[in-house]
């Protein structure tokens, strides 16, 4: 070989390198690596069946079983436009270089999967490809669902191929170049996507890999949870540490004691995730709302435990931009505590007291105290502000009391003032929103 195909060879063998270190740093762990035991496949664990549905259903009809399954994985929320019908698309989903929209996923032969073999339907699930060979953005998380099992996945399929056909066509994207390159995520998906099925541990219990298989695959929790790297694809480095997700915080649910979960009773959070509300911790609102109502109240109670079972082996993550406590309940009178912000005040007082009370200890249900919750206890204030312009409207528990949303009635200042006094009183640090910052919150949420 010659000096200069020495040379040559040396520099293609440096660039790969570089490639594949480079793609090392960026793809970080896998979502089940910090639990380091042995994995086997599933055929060859002999401790249970951690995938699939509960014991109950077992012996269901197949259409029974991917009922459970498609809940427990929360189809609908995101295959569903508010006031339209279920799963038949149209959802907007608002990213900084544009708008994806849903796709209807009723058995419509013409805009639905009515078309779909078994074999598209396990493709677009599990790889990200459409049935024509396009592929999907990831903000259908099958690098979550990439780990379900092709028998629950199936099971989907013969859920959704047993609903009512829907003929309704999506809007077309709105991306900018180049994130309107569908072809692009031929690469993406090669680095990002494990592409690979649950194995279970065989060093955890069989309730742990029952939670794990739920948590990771059918319930995606890291795609809200766990901010992301570079190439926008999840960092498991910090995984379940917490983000922002169409404009709402996803709080931290590592077992960290002062941000995370830590601390957190398994009484509470099975009660947080059956009914979407802990005493002491808050009520679930926005997506974490909408996935408590359609998902995880549906869960079997020992599939919630398995969960729960599951997060406190989650290592912990620290949130630093959050306190090490939640503050106690503000004074009961509306004279005492903070006061600065005599517009924040005004609007509290018309539009928010009867219901929240000067103390932040609703005298209407508990449902609606913000004492102790992270929302108000957030410095950036995401979430009051968008539960103020938003509204909530919880299904679970029955007889919840909805939140109407004032975003219409409010300009962006007042709400920015409201959500300010709001963290100054109820909260450990009073934020600093501006008109400004509550617009591009607007912006953020789905259509």
């Amino acid at each position: 070989m010659s000096g200069k195909m020495r040379i040559l060879a040396s520099l293609i063998v440096i660039a790969i390198v570089a490639v594949a270190l480079g793609v090392f740093i960026i793809r970080g762990p896998g979502p089940l690596d910090f639990a380091g035991g042995k994995k086997v496949a599933l055929a060859d664990y002999r401790a249970g069946k951690p995938t699939g549905v509960p014991a109950k259903l077992e012996k269901a009809s197949l259409i029974e079983r991917g009922e459970y399954l498609a809940k427990a994985a929360d189809c609908m929320v995101c295959h569903t436009k508010p006031g339209e019908k279920d799963y038949s698309g149209g959802l907007a989903f608002k990213l900084p270089f544009g708008t994806l929209y849903s796709t209807n996923i009723t058995p419509d032969k013409d805009t639905g999967i009515g078309n779909y073999s078994d074999q598209d339907f396990l493709n677009a699930v599990q790889h990200g490809k459409r049935n024509d060979g396009a592929r999907l953005y990831p903000a259908m998380p099958y690098t979550s669902y990439t780990f379900m099992t092709d028998e629950d996945v199936l099971a989907v399929k013969a859920y959704l191929f047993s609903l009512p056909a829907v003929r309704a066509k999506a809007p077309d994207n709105t991306l900018s170049f180049p994130f309107n390159q569908r072809w692009a995520m031929i690469f993406w998906s090669a680095v990002f996507n494990p592409d690979t099925r649950f194995a279970p541990d065989t060093s955890k219990s069989p309730e742990w890999n029952r939670g794990a298989y739920l948590a990771e695959a059918l319930a995606h929790c890291g795609e809200c949870h766990t901010p992301r790297n570079l190439g926008f694809a999840l960092d498991n480095r910090k995984k379940f540490g917490g983000a922002i997700t169409a404009g709402w915080r996803a709080f931290n649910i590592s077992s960290d004691k002062a941000t995370g979960l830590g601390n957190w009773r398994d009484e509470d959070l099975i009660s947080y995730l059956s009914l979407g509300h802990a005493p002491g911790h808050g009520s679930a609102s926005g997506p974490m709302g909408e996935a408590v109502d359609h998902s995880f109240s549906q869960f079997a109670p020992e599939d919630i435990s398995s969960i729960v079972a599951y997060l406190r082996s989650v290592p912990p993550v620290p949130s630093p931009d959050l306190p090490a406590t939640t503050a106690p309940a503000a004074p009961a009178s509306h004279r005492d505590g903070v006061t600065a912000d005599a517009r924040g005040k005004k609007v509290f007082a018309s539009a928010c007291a009867s219901c929240h009370g000067w103390s932040g200890e609703s005298p209407v249900s508990p449902m609606a105290t913000l004492t102790g919750t992270w929302a108000v206890n957030d410095p950036a204030a995401t979430n009051v502000a968008q539960i103020v312009i938003s509204g909530t409207k919880r299904h679970t528990p029955d007889g919840a009391l909805p939140m109407p949303a004032f975003g219409n009635a409010y300009t962006d200042d007042e709400i920015a003032a409201v959500a300010n006094y709001v963290t100054a009183r109820f909260g450990t640090k009073g934020s600093k929103l501006t008109a400004k910052d509550v617009a591009e919150l607007r912006q953020q949420t789905a259509e």
